[in-house]
């Protein structure tokens, strides 16, 4: 099945800005890195959100390898926020970055948040990449400390997207989904489910927004021309959510 394409990113008459979201685990880039470069290329995003990066050793490397790829470059993130990166077209222009390192639970992972504002066209946007923990009273209180980072961006429009290791109807990503939009559920195009590649029946992985924002439409891109299933199940072990969004002009 092809799915229905999305639209394309352009700049509106009024400043407003069409652009191309994609969240991505990619699992320490220890799958099939091709098949992962030509997801992330059919996709032709102008922001990407990435769970996972590479951490350890050359990670540096490995995220720009895959920016190369991908005609994208490095925005911030890796192994600096505990494995959510951003990657960005050369549509955007960089205001600021930050990496954000979250308390440490002993015996679980160190999770971060890789943060920036961007402007594209006549927009300002705040972007943070997530993972919350696999623990779920870590995980809510991770979910609040994003929501806290988001308000101190001091940004009024703004997209977040991650793996919450969390269901939609789970209490991390219930809080997450009463703040912001969580544009699958507002307006759907393509699949649902993001985990496992092989037999997706959970969501666990979304892109949210702040409510001036637009959802045009957001979903697994499965069946968009250029991404195969054999790519979409080599590249890693989540799929995609790719979204595209309606980002108002910055106000004077």
């Amino acid at each position: 099945m092809v799915l229905t394409p999305l639209p394309d990113s352009r700049t509106e008459p009024d400043g407003s800005a069409v652009i191309r979201v994609l969240g991505y685990n990619i699992r320490s880039m220890r799958d099939d890195c091709a098949a992962l470069a030509r997801v992330i290329s059919a996709c032709a995003p102008d922001l990407v959100l990435i769970q996972e990066a590479p951490r350890f050793f050359r990670w540096r490397k490995r995220a720009a390898w895959l920016a190369a790829r991908t005609d994208l470059v490095v925005l911030g993130g890796g192994a600096t926020a505990a494995g959510p990166l951003l990657l960005c077209s050369l549509r955007a222009t960089v205001e600021r970055t930050e990496d954000v390192l979250l308390p440490l639970t002993p015996g679980l992972h160190r999770r971060g948040f890789a943060t920036s504002v961007v402007r594209i066209a006549g927009t300002r946007i705040g972007l943070l990449s997530f993972h919350l923990s696999l623990q779920s009273d870590e995980r809510l209180a991770q979910a609040e400390m994003l929501l806290d980072r988001l308000d101190a961006m001091g940004v009024e429009h703004a997209i977040v997207a991650g793996d919450l290791n969390d269901v939609p109807t789970g209490a991390a990503f219930r809080r997450l989904a009463g703040r912001l939009q969580d544009c699958w559920a507002v307006r759907p195009c393509g699949d649902e489910h993001t985990f496992t590649p092989d037999e997706p029946r959970r969501r666990i992985d979304a892109v949210f927004a702040t409510s001036g924002i637009e959802v045009l439409g957001c979903g697994v891109p499965a069946g968009l021309p250029g991404v195969t299933d054999a790519d979409l199940r080599a590249a890693t072990d989540h799929l995609p959510v790719l979204a595209a969004l309606r980002v108002p002009a910055t106000r004077p």
